[in-house]
């Protein structure tokens, strides 16, 4: 199940349509763009438990509405969206909060977004994916799938450079 679109470079005005959603993991960990009010009721035939949101703006207050009538929880983590090399290094303490949300069964289902679900999303989920042991030619593949022809060399690079063995150190001393 996936869907990728970018409606403004389309010049689609159709926000019905979630962009870049996919699921990540048998139906119980989704990814995507932000979601547009007019995605509530797609979302809500989700049953999600949990949100995760990658962006550090305020959680709009309608979507705060939805989570609250639908009893879904909120996990924020202001992951910079900036194409600047030097802030790659302070993502992975937010990655790594982010994913220990992620891999916790009772947030599932869990949907992870950022603004486009392509670079910060592609990032948590590129890390997800090391953590399952994929070899890293595909979860580079996954990554460019979802970021398109706006793929960044540096989220390679950090994806590549990603320790997954302090991330078993990490998750061990939870």
């Amino acid at each position: 199940m996936s869907l990728i679109m970018d409606l403004k470079e389309e010049g689609n005005d159709d926000l019905s349509i979630l962009l870049n959603f996919s699921s990540v993991e048998n139906n119980y960990i989704y990814r995507s763009g932000f979601p547009h009010p007019s995605n509530f009721a797609f979302l809500k035939s989700l049953n999600l438990r949990s949100i995760i949101c990658l962006c550090p703006e305020p959680y709009p207050e309608e979507h705060m509405e939805f989570l609250r009538i639908n009893n879904i929880n909120l996990y924020q983590f202001g992951l910079d969206g900036t194409k600047d090399p030097s802030t790659m290094s302070s993502r992975s303490e937010i990655i790594m909060s982010a994913l220990r949300v992620i891999i916790d069964e009772r947030n599932y289902p869990v949907l992870l977004h950022c603004n486009r679900g392509k670079h910060r999303t592609g990032c948590v989920v590129g890390c997800l994916r090391k953590l399952q042991n994929w070899c890293l030619d595909a979860v580079v593949e996954e990554y460019k799938h979802f970021a398109g022809a706006k793929w960044r060399e540096n989220d390679i690079k950090f994806l590549e450079g990603f320790d997954v063995q302090i991330l078993f150190e990490y998750f061990s001393y939870l």
